[in-house]
């Protein structure tokens, strides 16, 4: 949940604060994300952003939507990637550094997994992407 930013605009330590990531995540990758938007001023050292720009480029480049997946069905790679918005190749890349959860079910040509594993993994993702122009 995001609370109502403050009228007079944020700092990337409270824009962090209410979208519940890590200072590190804006400061290094949202905030030099080539739409984030100019500051509006300063406070003390900190630069203060327009709430209001801030949530659009959050809500159009860094948020991702949820998958509807059934729980128990089992789904490929191919098929999660489909859904989920990301490649199989990334899922395998993950799968092999320990980012993404063992197959529940590795019986016939295709590693699957279900629903409820998807789901949990992709919870935990980050939520950087780019979009293409």
């Amino acid at each position: 949940m995001v609370a109502n930013p403050p009228a007079e605009g944020e700092t990337l330590r409270e824009i962090a604060t209410r979208y519940g990531r890590a200072y590190n995540t804006l400061s290094a990758q949202w905030s030099r994300h080539e739409a984030w938007p100019a500051p509006v001023g300063k406070r003390g050292h900190a630069y203060v952003y327009n709430s209001g720009e801030v949530d659009a480029v959050v809500q159009e480049h860094f948020v991702r939507e949820n998958t509807a997946l059934q729980p128990r069905r089992l789904y490929t790679a191919r098929e999660i990637a489909d859904l989920a918005g990301i490649s199989a190749a990334t899922i395998r890349a993950d799968l092999s550094k320990g980012r993404w959860p063992a197959p529940d079910d590795t019986e016939g040509p295709a590693n699957r997994w279900t629903g409820k594993t998807v789901t949990a993994a992709l919870k935990q993702r980050r939520g950087y992407q780019r979009k293409s122009s």
